[in-house]
């Protein structure tokens, strides 16, 4: 088996069912030991209940695989602190993080209760800064890690009524840009992935022809490539029914205008040129854009 993860220990937010649970399974079926972690509450976030990770643990153990049963809330960092420290009691060390714990409360921005844009934001950001959080200094000492994050075609790109939603799937990529900077000499390497899946989230959202070819299962191949030891970093991929995509945030070469009065007016009519997607560059660092825009200010006065 090419992919091999006997050894590792995984820790898998939002597992008890959908996504998570594949990837569970998927990690455990290749060696992995996991933690099973679901608060196990509705889609939008109410309740809770550790049967569904429970019922996720029993399946791997019939398997003849480790893992244990986790019900903290991403949202409680002490909780989340407490389900690292359960991996390191069973296992030693925490290899993986896999954070695909969330929660959907859609309505157009304009009946949108801000109550229920923050819920959102505290669980896919804070929820996935929190379990980053929680690891990171193991996996600094190990010098070893692997962490994906799960962010959304919501988030990249906008869809109508999420606005909550898509704001904290795109801050997720914000946070893995810097966190594979800051982990790049410990070893840690940091992942997004874009999934398009069948879920509980999806459900009376698509025609049943193509929820059928959303399978979940679909996606987890672009887990394991992005978690493995060989796993790039940096490194944002799209997935469903078996396609796979990348995605970039990129930078034009743009134009240099200098200061002055007319520089607005000058700008609106050249716009176009500003925005065209040809010859675009992908940044390193967010330093990269000052470099790109001094360098055309220093040969503009030459």
């Amino acid at each position: 088996m090419g992919l091999d993860f006997t050894g590792r220990v995984a820790i898998v937010t939002g597992a008890g069912g959908g996504l998570g649970r594949e990837h569970a399974l998927a990690l455990a079926a290749r060696g992995a030991k996991v933690i099973v972690n679901d608060l196990g509450g509705a889609v939008d976030g109410r309740g809770g209940s550790v049967s569904a990770a429970q019922a996720v643990v029993d399946e791997i153990r019939a398997g003849g695989g480790q893992a244990l049963a986790n019900g903290a809330s991403v949202t409680d960092f002490a909780a989340v602190q407490a389900m690292v420290q359960q991996a390191v009691d069973a296992w030693g060390r925490v290899d993986i993080l896999v954070n695909n714990a969330g929660i959907l409360r859609d309505k157009s921005f304009a009946k949108m209760d801000m109550a229920d844009f923050r819920t959102v934001i505290d669980v896919h950001l804070m929820g996935a800064a929190h379990c980053c959080k929680a690891v990171w200094v193991r996996m600094q000492a190990q010098n070893y890690g692997r962490i994906l994050m799960t962010t959304s075609s919501t988030g990249l790109y906008g869809n109508f009524g999420q606005a909550n939603y898509g704001a904290a799937k795109l801050a997720q990529v914000g946070l893995m840009q810097t966190l594979a900077i800051e982990g790049a000499k410990h070893g840690i390497h940091v992942n997004a992935l874009a999934p398009t899946a069948a879920t509980r989230m999806t459900e009376g959202l698509m025609p049943d022809e193509a929820l059928a070819l959303l399978k979940p299962a679909a996606v987890v191949p672009a887990m394991l490539v992005l978690t493995h030891e060989s796993a790039p970093t940096r490194t944002i991929l799209c997935a469903g029914a078996g396609s796979f995509e990348a995605a970039h945030v990129t930078l034009t070469q743009g134009i240099h205008l200098g200061v002055g009065e007319q520089v607005p007016e000058q700008l609106a009519e050249r716009l176009a040129q500003v925005t065209r997607m040809n010859d675009q560059q992908l940044p390193q660092s967010g330093a990269a854009q000052a470099t790109l825009e001094l360098t055309k200010a220093m040969a503009a006065r030459r």
